[in-house]
């Protein structure tokens, strides 16, 4: 497959020419564990005819060394560079290769086909527009195999490979072939793929790689890389409405203002009208600038600086449109989200969102539902598991500019990372804004918090007592109430198990359950801020994530955080319903310091040592702490 040499001697500007021009076709290979995909683009790297001979010497070498087929060519180990891909003859990473032939050009994600690994390969197929998907003939259909389809459609590759390899380890079998292209068709019905093609392939010796195989005379359909040269390759970004986020503001002197940014779609020229989103500020375009001079036009896949005519407010974030066709605007979507992480998606509890180059904090609502990768079927559930797929509202706490991702992948996908870890935990796609998100405004009311408090003359704040079940948040509560309403001071408390019978009576006592009662409970304290109370909110609250959440309700000072440290033994001995014997004979499930955690506070404004002192005296400390700062006279 190597270049033909005749026009380099002819013409060798029209060869670089020709070549400079041919299409690109960015693709992935997927599927399960050791299904052969780094054997496979090994091979197609090989047969292309681009290795050094020192790579191809490194090749023979490594393959001797640390290879798996017996001291012959492993080609798997041109892709596989980690030590520990290696040493497990596995990938974990992706690697990016780039090859091309006479028809064509190529960048292919090697994914790992692990389920440990699943975030790698979702990551390569965000930007591919084709997914070469394998299947061990010996194996058929595995549930790996129906997850990486399902995810390769979730994220818009239409068109679709399935090569069958290591056929000649099936003896090349005909029947086999048939009954895993019939098996695949019937899974894929209700994929949204365009064009699926089947190939018998034998990575390892070639066979329907690059030349036809001698062991399949009953195959007459293309070879995998014919295929790969053939297929239809659209340029869709750049027929698609102008967006850019913007990633940085450039000024580098007083007589210079750009943005900066990626074109994720459309194209862009002098003289064009653009917006700012979400601000909605209109302008026109006065110069499209680069590194090396300025341009009469640029489109997707270009990194440019937009210079305006008119001095308007775009920050790091923003997103230029086209001023004619603008995207929307919205900060509650419904969404398909691929989890990522060992600790499950928990509803109500917020996340960092990334989209673009804007961050803003999500909050999903309760899942829809989830779908089962083998049946493709919709199940109920409260959570997301590692590597599960759901579907749920989320809403934003602010406007995000966004396209649904059908249209575009940049403007429509979106990271989930966890607040506590900074780890990516999801993987997001929008589908489209809520109604209400639009519908619903916010009204403005003439008396505000500041005047409620003032005709109070007092401070509003939550004061939220967190500790263990039996520790004596309430007990400390009351007496802080009984005290603060002794001096005229207007109060109300909210309790854990008073909340259960009436606003939480629907919810139970699993981590989900947990982390909506908390959300429920925020809201509410913060509605008692407004109003201009003095809060007393007691509930074992266990996460750090969700007492974050509530404290990021209200304004800085308005929350206090009043750690009631109380060892577990004395908790236990003082716990007058029994709760504790009854968690540890298996009675109660989902007990806090039991069989669930509690994340202690790591820097709470009063923190309360209780081993021995009185509930009086805790109570104390907490008045003289209101006094002293200000909030009560």
């Amino acid at each position: 497959m190597a270049h033909k040499d005749d026009l380099i001697a002819e013409d060798i500007i029209a060869y670089l020419d020709a070549q400079e021009n041919k299409s690109l076709l960015r693709f992935i290979t997927c599927g399960s564990v050791d299904d052969g995909k780094s054997t496979l683009i090994g091979r197609l790297l090989f047969e292309s005819k681009l290795l050094f001979e020192d790579q191809l010497a490194a090749l023979e070498a490594d393959s001797k060394k640390v290879g798996t087929q017996g001291g012959d060519i492993d080609f798997a180990l041109l892709v596989d560079g980690l030590a520990a891909e290696r040493e497990q003859g596995i990938t974990i990473d992706v690697a990016y290769r780039f090859f091309s032939t006479d028809r064509r050009k190529f960048i292919v994600a090697d994914t790992p086909g692990h389920e440990q690994y699943t975030r790698n390969m979702a990551t390569g197929a965000s930007t591919a527009e084709l997914a070469v998907l394998l299947v061990d003939a010996r194996h058929g259909l595995l549930t790996q195999t129906r997850r990486h389809s399902f995810i390769v459609s979730m994220l818009g590759v239409r068109k679709l490979v399935v090569a069958i390899n290591k056929m000649d380890l099936v003896d090349y079998s005909e029947d086999v072939f048939n009954q895993i292209v019939a098996d695949y068709a019937e899974f894929a019905k209700v994929l949204e793929v365009d064009n699926i093609v089947c190939i018998p392939v034998s990575a390892l010796k070639g066979d329907n790689v690059t030349e036809p195989g001698q062991q399949t005379p009953w195959y007459t359909g293309p070879t995998l890389l014919e295929h790969l040269e053939t297929v239809p390759v659209g340029d869709r970004a750049r027929e698609n409405p102008f967006r850019m986020p913007v990633q940085w503001v450039n000024r580098p002197n007083l007589d210079f203002r750009g943005f900066s940014g990626q074109i994720a779609a459309g194209e862009i020229r002098p003289g064009d009208s653009v917006k700012s989103l979400p601000s909605g500020t209109e302008s026109t375009v006065a110069r499209v600038v680069t590194y090396d001079g300025d341009l009469d036009m640029a489109h997707a896949g270009q990194s440019v600086t937009v210079v305006l005519n008119d001095e308007i407010d775009v920050s790091r974030g923003d997103v230029l449109v086209a001023g004619n066709n603008p995207c929307g605007v919205a900060d509650q979507f419904q969404a398909t989200v691929l989890w990522m992480s060992d600790k499950p998606m928990m509803p109500s509890r917020p996340y960092v969102m990334k989209i673009g180059a804007r961050e803003a904090t999500v909050t999903p609502a309760q899942l829809k539902h989830k779908v089962n990768v083998n049946t493709l079927v919709k199940e109920p559930t409260k959570t997301l598991g590692l590597n599960e797929i759901g579907v749920c509202n989320i809403s934003v706490d602010r406007g995000i500019a966004f396209d649904p991702y059908t249209e575009s992948r940049a403007t429509g996908g979106f990271v989930m990372i966890d607040r506590m870890t900074n780890n990516t935990v999801g993987l997001g796609l929008i589908n489209f804004e809520l109604r209400r998100a639009s519908n619903i405004h916010w009204e403005a009311m003439d008396i505000d918090k500041a005047a409620r408090a003032e005709a109070k003359q007092q401070k509003p704040v939550i004061l939220w007592f967190t500790g263990l079940s039996g520790a004596g948040k309430s007990t400390i509560a009351n007496i802080v109430e009984q005290r603060l309403h002794a001096r005229g001071n207007h109060t109300t408390i909210l309790d854990g198990d008073n909340v259960r019978h009436g606003l939480n009576r629907d919810l139970g006592f699993t981590e989900a359950d947990r982390v909506e009662n908390i959300r429920r409970v925020s809201e509410v304290s913060k509605l008692m801020v407004d109003a201009g109370l003095i809060t007393l909110s007691c509930f074992i609250s266990p996460f750090r994530s969700e007492r974050k959440m509530a404290r990021e309700r209200v304004e800085d000072g308005e929350f206090v955080e009043v750690f009631v440290d109380t060892p577990i033994e004395v908790a236990e001995q003082r716990d007058a319903k029994g709760l504790y014997a009854k968690a540890r004979a298996g009675e109660i499930k989902n007990f806090t310091g039991i069989d669930s955690p509690y994340e202690a506070p790591e820097a709470p404004e009063i923190h309360l040592q209780m081993n021995g002192e009185s509930a009086e005296d805790a109570a104390a400390v907490v008045i003289q702490w209101l006094e002293e700062r200000g909030y009560i006279q």
